[in-house]
C-alpha cells in the first residue's frame, strides 16, 4: 500500500525485530516476495521509510538523568533496529529536548518555499534520468555515472570511509544523499560541503 508513497512507522521500537528485518527486502530491491502453499509471487514495493523512535522505553533517555527504565530495557530497545536494517536508513538524526527558548524564537520556513525548492530538485532529476526516477533508486553502476564527485568531496568520503568504516552501501549511501543535496543547491557536480552535509546526515551509522 505504500509503493510510490511514503511509509511513516511511529515508535520503532515499539515494532516486533522480525517486522523490522522484513523491511531489508523492499527497501534494497524495490519490490517484496510473498510465498505461499499456493505459490510465490512478488510486488513493486518501492516507498520512503520515515521513522521515528524514542531513546528508551520510557521515553527519557538514559543520558537524561531521569531514565525510568530497568537496567538494560534502552539497550533492548534499541536492538530492535538492527545494524543491517540501520545501513539501508540513508538519513539518520537524533533530535533532543528543544529549549523553552528555541520554541518560543523558532520561525519555521515557509511550506511553499520548501515545496518549490524540493519539486525544483525533482525536475532536476526527471530530466537527467528521463524518466519518473529520483536519486534514491540509483544502482551502484548509475551512482558512478551520476554523481560526480569534486576532489575536495572525493577526499572527504575517502577519509570518512577509513575513520567510520563506511560499508560498501554506505558509501553509496552518502553519493546518494550528496547528489540530491546538490541538486538542491542546483550544482550539477557534488561540492565537498555536499559530501559533509550528507556524512553528517548518518550520525547513528557514524558512531
Amino acid at each position: 500500500r505504500a509503493h510510490r508513497g511514503v511509509l511513516f512507522l511511529d515508535e520503532l521500537g515499539e515494532f516486533r525485530r522480525d517486522a523490522l528485518e522484513a523491511l531489508r527486502q523492499p527497501l534494497e530491491e524495490g519490490r517484496v516476495t510473498l510465498s505461499r502453499t499456493t505459490g510465490r509471487v512478488s510486488l513493486p514495493c518501492r516507498f520512503m521509510l520515515v521513522a521515528a523512535s524514542n531513546p528508551c522505553p520510557c521515553g527519557l533517555g538514559e543520558d537524561s538523568g531521569e531514565c525510568e527504565c530497568a537496567p538494560g530495557a534502552a539497550a533492548r530497545y534499541r536492538a530492535k533496529l538492527s545494524g543491517a536494517l540501520a545501513d539501508r536508513i540513508e538519513i539518520q538524526i537524533g533530535l533532543g529536548r528543544p529549549s523553552a527558548e528555541a520554541l518560543a524564537a523558532e520561525t519555521p520556513e515557509d511550506s511553499e518555499a520548501v515545496r518549490e525548492r524540493v519539486s525544483r530538485a525533482r525536475r532536476i532529476q526527471r530530466e537527467r534520468y528521463g524518466a519518473e526516477r529520483c536519486n534514491a533508486e540509483l544502482g551502484e553502476s548509475e551512482i558512478r555515472a551520476h554523481c560526480p564527485l569534486e576532489p575536495a568531496a572525493e577526499r572527504r568520503l575517502r577519509e570518512s570511509h577509513r575513520r567510520f568504516g563506511l560499508s560498501g552501501r554506505g558509501w553509496d549511501s552518502v553519493a546518494r544523499v550528496a547528489r540530491t543535496l546538490a541538486d538542491l543547491d542546483g550544482s550539477e557536480a557534488i561540492a565537498e560541503v555536499h559530501v559533509a552535509h550528507a556524512l553528517g546526515l548518518r550520525r547513528r551509522a557514524e558512531r
